[in-house]
């Protein structure tokens, strides 16, 4: 990888991701290590040792995998070794064995690392190539075995040291997090996803962690904001968050005694004075700090909840064993004795009585039904009950009473009932101050039930200021003023502080009613619904937010169209006195002028509209136009459509989306809920309720007086904290071990799976080519290995040893758009345009699809496929033999080839791997000469006729193919088959010479398909529409058969090729015309402007000294048939006329030469 000079930082390098093609011999070698072929993989290694061109033993397959991978995921462990042994590079296979969950290849390739990583040199899964990389830069060996939550892994590298650190903070603003921020953002967010979902993963939190339940709490509150935060990856950080708070739910499952439960829940991890022993009365530290991180899964699971239930029926034996009717009655007992119950605890703290009433259930109904007597007491103020009671009795003096009060409620001192309620206000106030300063301010908000507390008492208060400010007011025109302030309701200012208090009165005591609902949370048929009451709350709020900006919206419009004409009505209303309204003449104006008058009053109207309380009737105001009416008729009308048919049929959805959420966790929230309030009374404080509260007890005066115990001195404390910590510490490696264990059960109990059979596959696979081998080397008769293992392997098998076989590469299909595009001639396109312009009529539909369908092809062609095959390995090996073609020594070639010291220097080394080529065909040729055995012309015309007619007779037709049951020779492939993969590393092409005597001869036709996808090559647009190549071993009747550079010495006459023997014995004077005519047949697209000098020639245009008399006479020795079956391969690197495009055009650059062949 590239390092970037100015940060450092690793960039992507595109020549990273080319694709490899693999050799014949990197092909088996593949396929060995993928069938577990051992001996094979051995032999292969051993056999092609120091030979980098032919084979490379960290070739990878088309899916990116090496023979070290391959048996990694094969489970192959003798095979790892060996290839270790071998030198192979290792790369990410430490990272893929971990993916794989292998731990035997783990532990060998951490032992790799171990012996061979130096010091301040990236780790081999850090120096891989990331272009092809299966795995981001951020994973690391730790990470990764914590994403596959495999414990044996975690294990061994916890148990090596592997650390994890912690990610910075989402809001870290330090210099590494700003570059990598700005670097690349997206990673950055990736790595630090990647980062936490190790750290929540179980086995992570259950092997390094000593205190895992509060580790998992700690990291589900931190992901619960970093879902907040980061709120693109919601979903994975949720799901992280699920998979922690599981995890510490988890372990209660293997809790197996009530001392085990107690030691979990009430160990406090920090300093206190209040340490928990076993015997001693429970604190439940951890469970409060549970329900402090909202762990609900946690606070609600079966043994957790038994433990609560047993402390809150603490004192009342055989309670839930009752009836319903027993359990009343000892309920009703208990609220009728909480006077009583609460006075023996003020004044005998410690006595049987007084700690009776600290009991949690005794507690709850004590303040339960104190509570409900300050509602009685409220009921009672808003009937009236005093001024009821007494016009019922109707005694003269009481009546007289009732009289004088009526005459002087403005002002007047509570009666008996609110001083009652002014008692129990007090009260309430105090324990709420006490609440706030034990609790602390952040966790008194948290709880949402004390911020209704908060309003209620609020509201009390407001209504005592506002009653005490009335009776000064009234008192202060009574005695200083000498006015008389009592006078009847109906003339009191709007504003009156008694009417103020009532307001403020009305609100608190609607507070007080609705907090029943918290209290009737702990039965289990109301508390559910009282949870989803609470959901529903949420949704109002964020509906109304929408809906009060749609109401003041309108609300504005419709003041500005109408605020005029409302004035109008109000004049109308008023015209007797500014202060008196004539409702007996002007109704309707005295009715309807508030509608608009102002912005308050016309919000108030749109409102009321939402529920059917405003006609039209309202909008026929004095004085109004028609169109102003219809306007404002208009706006009321969009009005009613957005917030009464959208947004509260929204709401309405809204709510039932919510109750259908809340009702499938119904049980575990209403849970949650009833922990929390039963948690409140487990506390020591607030024992008696109000208004006893109020009242100094003993236990207060003690500690008021000095007489309290003695504290606890620091060193009894560090000792309860070390017995306490090593308590818990036992408990929690316990659980954790029965976690672990239950959990690699789970996973071995699991069934067969797929990587059971690959596995067993494997290993019968290897024994198979274990015992061959033995066979092999005894002198056994054995059968044919391959053929064996072609039917022996799977689908999966198959499908990967058919993309070995066929060079199957990952990537883009080249030249698609080109072919498409080829040949377009923009004069003909405008041409066409204006004739469509001038046409009339419509258009035929039916027949432009029928020619769109016609001219696509769905399926495309082998021929196709093998061209683009060919194009990307001749460009691989243009590029990896570039530098090494242009060192050759020029001045040899210009003297091999006069004609070349014309053209450019990339032609020169064009023709000198043409010629290389050129050669080895010469030579493997004339190797098969001595063997040929000898037949007459005649037969073989009548061979060649045969052949001919099997093909179609056609003048081009194919070579015959090989039979099926005898293996074709190297040299002797089809034309229409796979061209032979070229190594990158190979050897750089030398200038050949020409041996005296003899003249060179065409290479086979397989060349053609390499050559037609050359750039600049005149066969590329033939072959794209699907015209057949040339047959091997026929070049055209016009062509030069050798190129003047290979002329014989003098005295020595040109031997003509086999293919030219066999063309000249075949052909006929007919044949002969016609293909003179095809090969003068040059389409206008391969005609280009710049392949023309002054100096070159065509090949047509052959002077008569180039031409050789001989070229097209048959050879008087008889023809050799081992030599032509077996004809020399084509590689690429020849040139196109060798494969029977246009003569003489380079390959490189696309002009034309003359004297090549």
């Amino acid at each position: 990888m590239a390092q970037d000079a100015e940060k450092g930082e690793p960039q992507y390098d595109i020549q990273f991701a080319e694709e490899y093609i693999l050799t014949d011999i990197e092909k088996s070698f593949i396929l060995a290590a993928e069938r577990g072929d051992l001996q094979g993989v051995k032999s292969i290694i051993a056999e092609n040792k120091g030979q980098p061109d032919k084979f490379n033993i960290n070739c990878v397959d088309p899916m990116n995998r090496s023979a070290l991978i391959s048996a990694i995921e094969n489970e192959n462990y003798d095979l790892i070794v060996v290839l270790l042994e071998e030198g192979i590079q290792v790369g990410d296979a430490l990272l893929h064995a971990i993916s794989e969950e292998y731990v035997e290849a783990v532990e060998e390739l951490l032992m790799w690392e171990e012996q061979n990583h130096k010091e301040g040199t990236p780790y081999s899964w850090e120096a891989v190539d990331r272009a092809k990389s299966t795995f981001t830069t951020d994973i690391t060996p730790l990470i990764l075995a914590a994403h596959r939550n495999n414990y044996e892994i975690l294990k061994i590298l916890l148990d090596r040291g592997a650390t994890l650190p912690m990610p910075h903070d989402v809001k870290c603003g330090c210099d590494e997090c700003v570059t990598s921020q700005e670097t690349d953002s997206l990673r950055h967010s990736q790595s630090r996803i990647n980062a936490y979902r190790a750290l929540s993963a179980s086995s992570l939190i259950a092997l390094s962690s000593r205190d895992p339940v509060l580790t998992a709490f700690e990291l589900a509150w931190e992901l619960k904001r970093l879902q907040s935060m980061e709120s693109e990856f919601r979903a994975e950080y949720g799901e992280m968050r699920q998979g922690v708070q599981e995890f510490a739910t988890s372990l209660l499952d293997h809790v197996r005694t009530s001392t085990e439960l107690e030691v979990m829940l009430n160990y406090n991890h920090e300093p206190s004075n209040d340490i928990w022993t076993p015997g001693k009365r429970q604190t439940l530290e951890r469970l409060k700090l549970a329900i402090r991180y909202k762990q609900k899964t946690f606070v609600a699971h079966p043994n957790v909840q038994q433990l609560l239930a047993a402390i809150w029926y603490e004192g009342l034996p055989g309670f839930r064993r009752k009836t319903a009717s027993q359990q009343i009655m000892e309920v009703t007992k208990l609220g009728c004795m909480f006077p009583i119950n609460s006075m023996n605890y003020l004044m005998c703290p410690d006595s049987e009585a007084g700690k009776f009433m600290k009991k949690p259930f005794v507690k709850f109904i004590s303040h339960s039904c104190s509570y409900m007597v300050f509602l009685m007491l409220l009921g009672a103020a808003s009937l009236r009950i005093v001024q009821i009671t007494l016009e019922l009795l109707a005694f003269p003096w009481m009546l007289a009473m009732l009289e004088d009060w009526r005459k002087h409620e403005r002002g007047s001192l509570p009666g008996p009932i609110e001083l009652g309620i002014i008692t129990y206000i007090g009260s309430l106030v105090f324990g709420e101050l006490k609440t706030l300063y034990s609790d602390g301010i952040f966790e008194y908000i948290a709880d949402l039930w004390n911020i209704v507390d908060f309003i209620s008492n609020m509201f009390y208060v407001t209504w005592i200021l506002c009653r005490a400010t009335a009776w000064i007011v009234v008192h202060r025109d009574l005695w200083y003023r000498n006015i008389d302030p009592y006078f009847p309701r109906e003339h009191w200012h709007p504003f009156d502080p008694m009417l103020l208090s009532e307001g403020a009165f009305a609100a608190g005591m609607v507070f007080s009613y609705l907090k029943l609902v918290h209290i009737f949370s702990i039965n289990p048929h109301l508390g559910p619904l009282q949870v989803s009451l609470g959901r529903m709350i949420i949704d109002i709020i964020k509906f109304f937010f929408i809906y009060t900006l749609v109401l003041f919206a309108f609300g504005c419009g419709l003041n500005q169209l109408l605020w005029y004409y409302a004035e109008l009505e109000q004049r109308k209303c008023y015209h007797l006195h500014p202060d008196v309204a004539d409702f007996d003449d002007q109704e309707k104006a005295c009715t309807i002028w508030r509608r608009f008058s102002n912005l308050f009053e016309t919000s108030q109207s749109l409102f009321w509209a939402s529920f059917g309380l405003v006609d039209l009737v309202s909008f026929d105001l004095a004085g109004i136009k028609s169109f102003t009416r219809f306007w404002a008729l208009l706006m009321f009308g969009s009005y009613s459509v957005i917030n009464i048919i959208v947004l509260l049929n929204m709401l309405i959805a809204m709510m039932s989306n919510s109750y259908q959420i809340i009702s499938e966790r119904a049980d575990v929230e209403w849970k949650f809920a009833r922990s929390q309030l039963w948690i409140s009374y487990f506390e020591d404080g607030g024992t008696v309720p109000p208004p006893f509260n109020m009242v100094p007890s003993v236990k207060l005066l003690k500690k008021a007086f000095g007489k309290v115990s003695r504290k606890r001195t620091k060193s009894f404390m560090r000792k309860s904290m070390e017995k306490a910590l090593a308590l818990h510490e036992k408990v929690m490696k316990l659980l954790i071990r029965r976690y672990v264990t239950a959990e690699q059960r789970r996973r071995d109990d699991f069934g067969i799976t797929e990587d059971d059979i690959i596995e067993v596959r494997q290993d019968i696979s290897s024994l198979r080519f274990e015992l061959l081998e033995i066979f092999q080397n005894n002198n056994f008769e054995v059968p044919d290995i391959e053929k064996k293992t072609a039917a022996a392997v799977n689908k999966k098998g198959k499908v990967m040893e058919r993309r070995i076989l066929k060079d199957f590469q990952i990537g883009f299909v080249e030249n698609i758009k080109e072919e498409m595009t080829e040949g377009t001639d923009i004069f003909s396109s405008l041409a066409k345009a204006m004739k469509r312009k001038s046409q009339k009529g419509e258009k035929d539909w039916n027949a432009i699809a029928r020619k769109n369908t016609m001219g696509a092809d769905p399926i495309g062609s082998k021929r196709s496929s093998l061209q683009r095959h060919s194009q990307r390995s001749l460009r691989r090996r243009i590029i990896d033999n570039a530098n090494e073609g242009l060192k050759m020594n020029q001045n040899q070639l210009i003297a091999y080839n006069p004609n070349l010291g014309e053209v450019t220097r990339a032609t020169r080394v064009a023709y000198v791997k043409f010629m290389k080529k050129k050669m080895e065909a010469d030579d493997t040729a004339q190797a098969a000469e001595p063997e040929a055995t000898t037949t007459t012309t005649d037969e073989k015309r009548k061979t060649m006729k045969r052949v001919q007619t099997r093909k179609g007779d056609a003048p081009d037709a194919k070579s015959p193919a090989p039979s099926a049951d005898k293996p074709a020779p190297a040299a002797a492939k089809p034309a229409g088959g796979p061209a032979p993969p070229n190594k990158p590393d190979g050897p750089a092409a030398k200038p050949a010479v020409a041996k005296p005597g003899e003249a060179t001869k065409p290479p086979a036709a397989d060349a053609k398909k390499d050559d037609a996808a050359k750039p600049g090559a005149a066969g590329t647009a033939a072959a794209a529409k699907g015209a057949a190549p040339t047959a091997p071993g026929k070049p055209d009747a016009n062509a030069k058969p050798a190129t003047d550079a290979a002329k014989p010495p003098a005295g020595g006459a040109a031997k003509p090729t086999d293919g030219e023997e066999k063309k000249a014995a075949d052909k006929k004077p007919d044949d002969k015309k016609a293909d003179d005519k095809k090969t003068d047949e040059k389409k206008p697209d391969d005609k280009k402007p710049d392949d023309k000098k002054p100096d070159d020639k065509k090949p047509d245009d052959k002077s008569a000294g180039d031409k050789k008399p001989d070229a097209n006479k048959p050879d008087d020795k008889k023809p050799d048939k081992k030599a032509e079956e077996k004809k020399p391969k084509t590689n690429l690197g020849q040139s196109s006329a060798a494969a029977g495009g246009d003569r003489g055009k380079s390959t490189v650059t696309g002009r034309m030469i003359s004297g090549w062949l």
